[in-house]
């Protein structure tokens, strides 16, 4: 596989190319992948488009210092409020270095988790549709900030990442078949598209005295 710089377009191919399989593609269990619940998933959806409409969310509270935790657990999806399996906590704090006391990792890490995460979740998807076999995937997600925005110290240099840099090691099928499975992965990834398009956000607030 080539591992120079990837370079990705908008392309307006659906993910898992649902119009072009056939009833073998459909079937059965490839890297991990459930392809009967995968095509059903996308008839149902292509046949109720109400059903796509989803909502997740994060239960945070503060513990001491920068240390604060998150519970993640419900979410609205399928036209319905749902749960997951289990709650997930997810601690986040800065290291020393930064004022916290290294409990966790810091939230732009977790970033870093997010993307990695989201991306590799389409490969095993996608090759799976495309009858495409792994047998590794791993990636190294790099960022970098200049902590100069982050305290105030300089207003000309911006708070978050100035890039992040991922390198994917893929190993299985035809090494051009591979390098297609990522970059359908990076189009309809989520979170690259968070990253890269931006997303409003809001911010509310309710206060009080304490007793």
């Amino acid at each position: 596989m080539n591992t120079d710089t990837m370079t990705t377009d908008t392309g307006d191919t659906t993910t898992m190319d649902a119009t072009d399989t056939t009833a073998e593609t459909r079937s059965g269990l490839r890297n991990g992948v459930d392809t009967t619940a995968l095509f059903a998933t996308l008839d149902v959806v292509k046949g109720d488009p109400e059903i796509a409409q989803f909502r997740f969310r994060a239960e945070n509270t503060w513990l001491k210092g920068t240390h604060n935790r998150s519970v993640i657990h419900g979410f609205y999806g399928a036209k319905q409020e749902m749960e997951h399996r289990q709650p997930t906590v997810i601690e986040a704090d800065h290291p020393t270095v930064l004022v916290g006391a290294d409990n966790a990792p810091t939230p732009v890490e977790y970033l870093l988790h997010a993307i990695a995460a989201c991306i590799t979740a389409g490969i095993a998807n996608i090759a799976a549709a495309r009858r495409v076999n792994l047998t590794e995937v791993s990636s190294t997600v790099e960022g970098d900030i200049d902590v100069m925005g982050l305290l105030g110290l300089d207003h000309d240099v911006r708070n978050g990442y100035s890039g992040i840099r991922m390198t994917f090691t893929m190993k299985g099928d035809d090494p051009e078949k591979l390098r297609t499975v990522l970059e359908q992965s990076v189009r309809r990834s989520a979170v690259y598209d968070v990253l890269t398009n931006g997303v409003p956000i809001s911010i509310d607030v309710a206060t009080s005295t304490t007793d």
